[in-house]
């Protein structure tokens, strides 16, 4: 019978741990991972790409460095060596690495001898091993309770790992039908699945969209949701080349979920944005769209944008895609007029058309910018 083993605060304070270690860079830290999506959106060609790009000690997602190349294993399970080979060329891997291995069959019950295997005998090495999917080796629960069988079976396979320093488990997986609020809650089967993994990835993409999300969260790992894009070769890449900037754009693509041509272009528009835009600007900017204001005013009411100030129009929470010319400081109406008065404006700094107080920015031009707008 094994006995707990109980430590005080104190001595955990004093103790020195390594750094936590990234098998993709902020994305997916050293453990075990759920790659959750539905059926036919891209996940296989994901994780061929990471495999490919681990392998090799190469960019994953085109633009983050995942270090020294690892012995990879991958168990494409839905898959044969043709359409393993296809993809390969399809993506540009035709000199790909002896380090990646794939398995495309396994015997019923032998998944955590074959994983064993392999980070055992690369121990050291940092190995990383790509299980797609789940639903090919779980075992069926019988009398058992799904929770406590589908948390049992992922402890084990979590154990395979915990027990070789540096080595990962990532698991493809699919989503349940039904949409959620919560993500996690994406993910098929008990809870017991999600719960048992150290990092849980939800890739979402329309069909027939290139674009898509992958949301994150992790015992480890910062929580986020970053935007990608699969090309016509299946090749998936980070928006912007960043964190940063596919975080930025993930809120994008979130806000123009469902909407067209125009209010996608406008919504895109406003978030290169940051500092605001205004409505004169943006008809100049997007001569196709007919009617901006029209499009701001369905826009900001469904929460896709903000209405930073007076005819002033930005991204939701401070979201931008990237830093364009500054836009005129929001204008306030509950300035008191400036003294001295400024040169031939008159006593005080009001709007020519509204009469309310001028911030110090449009003095000059003597009318507010919707003001403006509204008597052309």
């Amino acid at each position: 019978m094994s006995t707990a083993t109980r430590f005080d605060a104190a001595w955990l304070m004093a103790q020195q741990f390594p750094p936590l270690r990234y098998v993709v860079p902020g994305i997916i830290p050293e453990g075990m991972t759920l790659v959750v999506a539905a059926p036919k959106i891209g996940k296989s060609w994901l994780v061929l790409g990471l495999s490919i790009a681990l392998s090799e000690g190469g960019e994953a997602f085109g633009s983050l460095p995942v270090g020294k190349p690892r012995p990879v294993l991958y168990l494409a399970l839905e898959d044969g060596p043709r359409r393993l080979q296809d993809r390969l060329r399809s993506i540009g891997a035709t000199n790909a690495s002896p380090r990646l291995e794939f398995v495309t069959a396994v015997e019923s019950g032998t998944v955590l001898a074959t994983i064993n295997t392999f980070v055992s005998e690369h121990a050291g090495d940092d190995p990383v091993v790509f299980l797609d999917t789940l639903g090919k080796v779980m075992p069926p629960a019988g009398n058992a309770s799904q929770y406590g069988h589908d948390y049992r079976v992922l402890s084990q396979l979590k154990a395979l790992v915990d027990a070789v320093p540096g080595s990962s488990l990532v698991i493809v997986h699919h989503t349940r039908k039904a949409e959620t609020g919560d993500f996690l809650d994406a993910v098929s089967g008990t809870q017991g699945i999600a719960g048992a993994a150290d990092t849980v990835l939800v890739l979402r993409r329309e069909r027939q969209e290139p674009r898509g999300t992958v949301q994150v969260t992790s015992r480890d790992a910062k929580e986020g949701e970053y935007a990608l894009t699969m090309s016509d070769r299946g090749v998936w890449t980070l928006d912007g080349g960043t964190l940063e900037a596919a975080s930025a754009a993930a809120k994008v693509v979130r806000a123009s979920k469902g909407v067209g041509a125009s209010m996608l272009a406008l919504i895109e528009e406003v978030n290169r944005h940051p500092n605001g835009v205004r409505p004169k600007r943006l008809r100049e900017l997007l001569p196709e769209i007919g009617n901006v204001d029209e499009y701001l005013r369905r826009a900001v009411e469904s929460d896709r944008i903000e209405k930073l100030a007076h005819g002033l129009y930005g991204p939701v929470r401070g979201v931008s895609l990237g830093v364009s010319e500054p836009e005129p400081l929001p204008d306030s109406h509950t300035l008191t007029p400036i003294t001295p008065p400024i040169e031939g404006l008159g006593e005080a700094l009001t709007c020519r058309t509204c009469h309310e107080p001028l911030s110090p920015v449009l003095a000059a031009e003597g009318v507010h910018a919707g003001c403006e707008e509204a008597v052309a």
